[in-house]
This record gives C-alpha cells, sequence and structure tokens, in this order.
C-alpha cells in the first residue's frame, strides 16, 4: 500500500507524524536535503533532522547531487524511509532527474516505502511541478529536462498555504491553477496522509 506524509515544515507537524506512524524506533530514514542547497534560507534542513531524530529515528544523509549511483539505489532501496527536504521545487526534480534518483524513489514508495515530503518534498510527489513557478524559480535550475515530477498522487500539495511570507504567492497559485488542477493547500500545521487511496488532511 502506498503510504506518504506531506508538509509544509515537518518540525510544526512532528507530533501529528509521531501519530500516524508509531513504529518509529531504531527506523533508518534516507534524509534528501537537495532542494535546498540553492537556498539561502535553511534552518529547516536541521530542524526536520533533529525532529526525526528525536523519535528515535536513525538519519542517513544522502545529497543526491553529489552522490553516485550505486549509493542512491543502495540507501534509497535499503532504507526504511524516504525523507525530502524543502528548497527549490525545480532545482530538487532536475537532481532527481539527471541522478535517476526520481525512478527509484517512486519504485521503492509504489512498492509500500513511506515517503515523508516537507515543501518542495511535498510538491515533487505530483504529476507535473510546472505550477510550482509562482512560488521557486525555474533559473535555479538550467539543466532541468522537463516538469514531469514523480506522480506518486493524483492530487498537486500547495504547502504554506495562509502562511507568512508564502500568503500572496500561495493564494495566487490557488487562483490561477484551482479551475485546472486538484489542489490540496495546507499551511504549517496541516499535513496530507496518504494510505493507498485514501487522502486525509491532518490538523495538530
Amino acid at each position: 500500500m502506498k503510504k506518504l506524509f506531506l508538509a509544509s515544515s515537518f518540525q510544526d507537524v512532528a507530533k501529528i507524524f509521531e501519530d500516524f506512524e508509531s513504529n518509529l524506533l531504531g527506523k533508518r530514514v534516507t534524509f534528501i536535503p537537495t532542494a535546498s542547497l540553492v537556498e539561502k534560507v535553511v534552518f529547516y534542513v536541521e530542524a526536520g533532522k533533529k525532529a526525526l531524530e528525536k523519535m528515535g529515528l536513525l538519519v542517513d544523509v544522502l545529497e543526491v547531487s553529489m552522490a553516485h549511483e550505486k549509493e542512491i539505489k543502495s540507501k534509497i532501496e535499503s532504507n526504511d524511509f524516504i525523507y525530502i527536504t524543502g528548497g527549490n521545487t525545480f532545482f530538487l526534480l532536475q537532481e532527481l532527474q539527471r541522478t535517476g534518483a526520481d525512478k527509484i524513489i517512486a519504485k521503492e514508495v509504489n512498492a509500500g516505502k513511506l515517503y515523508i515530503g516537507e515543501s518542495a518534498g511535498a510538491m515533487v510527489v505530483s504529476k507535473n511541478i510546472e505550477y510550482a513557478k509562482k512560488m521557486d524559480s525555474v533559473k535555479k535550475a538550467p539543466d532541468l529536462k522537463g516538469f514531469d515530477a514523480l506522480d506518486l498522487v493524483e492530487f498537486y500539495p500547495v504547502p504554506h498555504f495562509g502562511t507568512a511570507p508564502f500568503k500572496k504567492v500561495t493564494q495566487s497559485m490557488v487562483d490561477a491553477y484551482s479551475g485546472t488542477l486538484n489542489l490540496l493547500p495546507i499551511n504549517n500545521q496541516q499535513a496530507i496522509s496518504v494510505c493507498g487511496s485514501e487522502v486525509k488532511i491532518l490538523q495538530n
């Protein structure tokens, strides 16, 4: 069964995650901070990591843009969970595509491995990330081959909805795409859970 936990700010919904997935102690998570590499504000990377460790999880960092294909495959396939942090959604997808990590991740998640996505990590599970242009700069991903993403869900997460400093940009995303895409906006205190075909918005 497909299982995903998607958030705007993981540290703010850590308690919800512990209720969602109770069997955590000693589990190993592949922690992918790649989206944050081209950003100036990156406090959420360390915050997310600490939140996972506090739960008793073993954090195995995989920086996709610097890793060899063998290491990417080994870590994603052998570890228990996959976690992708926030940052630039386009740069993230560029590096996932370039290394082939996108296909490995999709295969593992479709086979039932738990996926945790924060902000950009949540948006990249949609079928196509072109809608993220209002939030992120495409210029940070000059080698991106297209906007087709992981295609793991049938909706389009809109993280940080109504939350400063993203109030205007998230509202403009909803205004622009709500008529054509199945948008699922969440604020920083909410998370989207996917268990098979069941999709829920969880609240702190």
